[in-house]
């Protein structure tokens, strides 16, 4: 497989939730993993974004989903997905028992109406 650029494959994941979130107390909707360094932060219908925010402080473009059963990569840098991006170093998601949103505990009850 061809490299890509803005992705590590041999580079495990910083986590198993939003970095920044998890050092606030605050919560997420989903989870994406830096491709290039690991780093796990919330997808952009979360809150605080920290995911896209990531990619525009470190200048790491791509990212991949952090759910379980998706495979999916996304470009920041050209606003499009990444066709047949390699397998990352497990784990691939977050743990399947995790809630969504989560964690639980600090899921506010109108979390919904707090989404982007």
């Amino acid at each position: 497989m061809t490299a890509i650029q803005g992705i590590d494959p041999s580079v495990q994941p910083g986590g198993s939730g939003c970095a920044e979130c998890e050092a606030a107390a605050g919560w997420w909707l989903h989870l994406r993993r830096c491709a290039q360094c690991g780093h796990i932060g919330c997808c952009d219908s979360s809150p605080s974004q920290h995911a896209s925010a990531h990619a525009a402080s470190s200048g790491h473009p791509v990212v991949r989903s952090f759910e379980p059963g998706e495979e999916w990569f996304w470009n920041y840098r050209t606003e499009s997905y990444v066709a047949d991006g390699p397998e990352l170093s497990p784990p691939v998601s977050r743990p399947a028992e995790q809630s969504v949103p989560g964690p639980a505990e600090r899921v506010p009850a109108d979390w919904r109406d707090l989404l982007n």
